[in-house]
């Protein structure tokens, strides 16, 4: 009897799966933010400090950066992968620092609002989450010339980024009443647990085509996958550490 194991595939058929994903990526960061921005934006009945704009424009701008560059890995020339790579450093480095910016906005929103103790601790998911997807950029970037390590960390970066989308589809379902973003009352942060295990599905079907078209997994989505699951739920517990809320006080002095 033959044993039925997965066959490698060509590399162009392996690639392809990561334009696939990456366009699943955008459907879902332009989708969801549709519940809580897009949609408000178009009717004019967003109101929301300048900074979220930036905020939008240049994480959305990231899921349609890397989908080009998927594409452009697997059908275009790879030098005009390599070319546009630059803008992609960039582009991170300034959702970095946009990120943690807008993080401590609403912050001192909730604060303002009577707040303070929700929203210190439901701000360590916006900024967890951005210093997770800046941190497995710099590896992707320190692995450029290793073609199969890079593409799958700048994946796995993606995907990370993919949890705050799903939590508007998720919170407006579960809280159809919801205030809008940076008013009322920040939301316990176990409920973003919820859009975790969603958006983990896309590391489940990442895996599972790296097997269908290798014939093995990848270490980063193993390693990389557990990281970033172990940053998705320590969040609750990490929130309520005095070594957390002291960073906290450091970042508030610092800005004022």
């Amino acid at each position: 009897m033959v044993a039925n194991v997965a066959q490698p595939a060509s590399r162009s058929e392996a690639q392809s799966y990561f334009v696939w994903l990456a366009g699943a990526c955008v459907l879902i960061a332009f989708g969801g933010f549709s519940v809580t921005y897009w949609g408000p934006l178009a009717t004019g009945t967003l109101d929301v400090p300048p900074v979220f704009h930036l905020h939008g424009l240049l994480f959305s701008a990231w899921t349609l950066f890397f989908f080009s560059q998927a594409w452009l890995a697997s059908n275009g020339p790879i030098a005009s992968h390599r070319a546009f790579g630059l803008f992609g450093i960039g582009l991170a480095t300034a959702m970095l620092f946009v990120g943690v910016w807008v993080a401590l906005v609403s912050l001192h929103l909730a604060i303002a609002g009577g707040f303070e103790e929700a929203g210190r601790r439901f701000i360590i998911a916006p900024i967890t989450g951005v210093l997770f997807f800046v941190i497995v950029v710099g590896f992707a970037v320190a692995n450029v010339r290793r073609p199969e390590t890079h593409m799958r960390l700048m994946l796995l970066a993606t995907i990370s980024i993919m949890q705050p989308a799903i939590a508007r589809v998720v919170r407006a379902i579960m809280v159809p009443n919801a205030p809008p973003p940076g008013a009322g009352r920040p939301p316990p942060v176990e409920m973003t647990y919820l859009a975790g295990a969603i958006t983990d599905l896309l590391l489940v079907a990442a895996i599972f085509l790296d097997w269908r078209t290798r014939g093995r997994v990848h270490p980063v989505y193993l390693i990389g996958g557990a990281a970033m699951i172990a940053v998705q739920f320590s969040r609750g517990a990490l929130s309520e550490t005095p070594a957390w809320q002291d960073f906290l006080d450091w970042l508030l002095r610092l800005t004022g």
